[in-house]
C-alpha cells in the first residue's frame, strides 16, 4: 500500500484533484467528508461542540450551524484550536479505520487540509500539493462559493502559507490554470504514484 497524503490550500482545487486520482483508480479518504460525518446529530462529537461552544452553534434542527461555528473559529486561533482537539482524533480514528479496509495493494490517497498546519506529511509515504497563487484562491472563493472578501481573507490567512505547503511536497499540481491544464498534470501524478507503489 501507498499512503499519500493531499493538501492544498482553500480554493486550489483539491477536491478536483482528488476527484480525478478516484477515476484512475486511488482510494481516496476524505478528511473533510469525515469531518462533518462525526458532528452528525446524535454523535459524541457534536455533543462536544456543543458543550465547548454553546447551543449557538447549533441550527433549529439540531444539526451543526457551520457559518456560525465558522464565524466563532476562524477569527480565533484559541477557539479554532480548540475546536480542531475535539473533532481531529475522530477523524483520525475513522481515517485509520478506512485505510485499514483498503486493498493491500491499494495507491491510498488521505484528502487533508490542514496537513502542513498539523505537521502530518511523515504519517505518509509521499505529499501531493495543489498549489494556486493566493490572488486564484480569493477569486475562487469568492466567484465560485460565494464568501465576502474578508471572510474568504480569514479562512485563508488560518492555513500554512504556500512556502509552508510547497517545503513540505513531494509532488507538485500547479492549478492556478484553467480544468483543460490540471488533467494532464494529475495523470502524470497517477503514473508516478503507480510507480512508486510498484516498486515498494
Amino acid at each position: 500500500m501507498l499512503k499519500v497524503g493531499l493538501t492544498g490550500g482553500i480554493g486550489a482545487g483539491k477536491s478536483e484533484v482528488s476527484r480525478l486520482l478516484v477515476k484512475y483508480g486511488a482510494v481516496l479518504i476524505d478528511s473533510d467528508r469525515i469531518a462533518r460525518e462525526v458532528v452528525e446529530p446524535g454523535t459524541p462529537g457534536l455533543a462536544a461542540v456543543v458543550e465547548e461552544f454553546g447551543p449557538g452553534v447549533l441550527t433549529a434542527e439540531g444539526a451543526l450551524d457551520r457559518p456560525a461555528l465558522g464565524a466563532l473559529v476562524f477569527a480565533d486561533p484559541g477557539r479554532l484550536a480548540a475546536l480542531n482537539a475535539i473533532v481531529h482524533p475522530l477523524v483520525g480514528a475513522r481515517a485509520a479505520e478506512q485505510e485499514r479496509a483498503a486493498p493491500e495493494d491499494a495507491v491510498v490517497v488521505h484528502d487533508v487540509p490542514l496537513l502542513t498546519e498539523n505537521g502530518l506529511a511523515p504519517l505518509y509515504d509521499l505529499v501531493v500539493v495543489v498549489d494556486a497563487s493566493p490572488e486564484t484562491q480569493l477569486e475562487r472563493l469568492v466567484t465560485l462559493r460565494g464568501m465576502t472578501e474578508s471572510d474568504a481573507r480569514a479562512r485563508m490567512a488560518a492555513q500554512a502559507t504556500r512556502d509552508q505547503r510547497r517545503a513540505v511536497a513531494d509532488l507538485i499540481v500547479d492549478n492556478d490554470g484553467p480544468l483543460e491544464a490540471l488533467q494532464p498534470q494529475v495523470r502524470t501524478v497517477w503514473d508516478e504514484l503507480v510507480r512508486r507503489a510498484a516498486a515498494r
